[in-house]
């Protein structure tokens, strides 16, 4: 699978121009991708102002998504806010070349920047099956969760979508490796670059790792459309090997 992820910077809460700016980026590929990755919160910035720019589950960016996937006949996925029944969401929508998606709403909201006052979190890991892979669907401070996270479904791929701030980059960084390692399993992190309103500066560090912790994908600081090729097949070849996931624990988790 060939997967091309996104990293720029973002408009804060100019979901037009934000939508412009990813037509532009989506346009540059020009090599046949399947799937194309975007930041968290791609139309607006990591934003607790939901009510004036939650869009619905039959929005603009939703139908933008659709006519992307098409165009590109290719996923794309990212998150966005959505409101619905009178609650907001940080949504991570998972948008297949046929115009049907899937989606995965934050399980771990960030409470130090008052995400949690504001959104409603989600209960249910989300696994898609795409093209013969399984890719579990998560979203910024997920990461520092790694039970919730556990690879137990045999997935092949983590996808991080992220508003990470430049100052715990070192985190970003060996966490996402960490989850790589744990779980046997490709981990793609997909951050934004620049400074938002609240004066908080993003390097990006968008990157792509192997099963074994290695870079496919180095850590970028710049914009830009990083394109690189997944192979399930050796990635299964070293869970044969080393069986690692077999000695895992069992537990439950209670929501």
């Amino acid at each position: 699978m060939k997967i091309a992820l996104i990293q720029t910077d973002l408009i804060w809460e100019d979901v037009s121009k934000n939508r412009q700016n990813f037509d532009l980026k989506i346009d540059e590929i020009d090599s046949e991708v399947n799937l194309i990755v975007l930041p968290e919160m791609f139309s607006t910035g990591f934003t607790m102002n939901a009510s004036e720019v939650a869009e619905t589950m039959h929005g603009e960016t939703i139908q933008w998504m659709k006519s992307k996937a098409k165009e590109k006949d290719a996923a794309i996925t990212g998150s966005i806010i959505i409101t619905e029944n009178g609650a907001f969401y940080n949504r991570m929508f998972f948008v297949f070349p046929s115009g049907d998606f899937e989606y995965y709403d934050k399980r771990h909201l960030f409470s130090l920047g008052g995400e949690d006052q504001f959104y409603t979190p989600g209960i249910e890991k989300v696994i898609v099956e795409y093209l013969g892979w399984k890719i579990c669907l998560q979203i910024c401070y997920d990461l520092r969760f790694p039970v919730f996270v556990r690879n137990v479904e045999n997935y092949d791929l983590i996808l991080y979508v992220a508003n990470w701030p430049k100052v715990r980059t070192n985190a970003w960084d060996s966490l996402l490796i960490a989850r790589a390692i744990e779980n046997l399993c490709y981990v793609a992190g997909v951050n934004r670059i620049g400074l938002d309103t609240n004066n908080f500066e993003h390097s990006g560090h968008t990157q792509l790792i192997d099963c074994w912790g290695n870079y496919i994908i180095h850590p970028q600081e710049t914009a830009g459309v990083f394109v690189a090729e997944l192979d399930k097949n050796s990635m299964l070849e070293t869970r044969g090997k080393l069986n690692f996931l077999g000695d895992r624990d069992h537990f439950e988790i209670k929501i």
